[in-house]
């Protein structure tokens, strides 16, 4: 079992990384991988990354099974849909199968203070939009362009995997909580991972695994400072509490 819990940069990406190599040294295909996986999604090019690493697990014919507690949306349901078996909480919130792209513009503040902004590209679409910069109704189409285009390489992605979703129905951006989410087929069973994981335990030996980086001596050293602090501080209110116990 690993957990991953998602940001917009999919921070975890590279322990989960390196968790997988380890667990594809030994995993065969009488074995299953858990993942808990946490998410509201983030960037494209890390959850696209982070889904393929757990395609690597079902490349190598080893089950794997995701389980949602809380959310898996967009990117989170990117990573998702590559599982054997998706399940989710009663109330968890998974799909939001599309993107978004927002930005502000400040050109018309600039424009009002008599301060340029210029953008010079070689390309003519490097540039499609600008925060500082006036945006022009051709660039404006070309970013809903590459916009659409990123949500049918999603579907098609999401098709792939699930096939048994009706696309033209859930990949519309919008979520669903876990008991309609079993409707449209987006998870395969209602369970908490706490369930799913102590009913493996009857049959099975369950294995947590988790990659932690090697810290430098600076880094021990505060760790080593902080549960010092810490102890001193219990060990003073631990006194101040029996001083205050003594005095009644």
């Amino acid at each position: 079992m690993i957990d991953f819990d998602g940001d917009i940069k999919a921070s975890e990406l590279e322990p989960m990384r390196e968790e997988i190599t380890a667990i594809l040294t030994m995993a065969t295909e009488k074995d299953e991988v858990v993942v808990r996986l946490e998410s509201p999604g983030g960037m494209v090019h890390t959850y696209g990354l982070a889904a393929s690493q757990l395609e690597r697990i079902k490349r190598q014919g080893v089950p794997l099974t995701v389980c949602v507690d809380k959310v898996a949306a967009s990117g989170g349901y990117m990573m998702a849909c590559l599982a054997d078996k998706i399940i989710a909480a009663p109330f968890a919130i998974l799909g939001s199968i599309g993107v978004v792209a927002q930005l502000p513009n400040f050109h018309r503040l600039l424009k009002k203070y008599d301060v340029d902004y210029e953008v010079l590209t070689a390309g003519e679409y490097k540039r499609t939009m600008t925060v500082l910069g006036e945006n022009t109704e051709k660039g404006r189409e070309k970013f809903i362009e590459d916009l659409e285009d990123t949500h049918l390489l999603f579907k098609e992605f999401v098709g792939e995997f699930r096939p048994q979703v009706d696309l033209e129905k859930v990949a519309t951006g919008e979520v669903w909580f876990g008991r309609r989410s079993l409707d449209v087929n987006l998870i395969d069973e209602l369970q908490t991972s706490d369930e799913y994981l102590i009913a493996a335990c009857q049959d099975a030996d369950v294995f947590t695994v988790r990659y932690e980086y090697k810290k430098n001596l600076q880094e021990r050293l505060s760790d080593m400072s902080i549960k010092t602090a810490d102890s001193l501080l219990v060990r003073w209110l631990g006194r101040l509490t029996n001083v205050r116990l003594l005095a009644k």
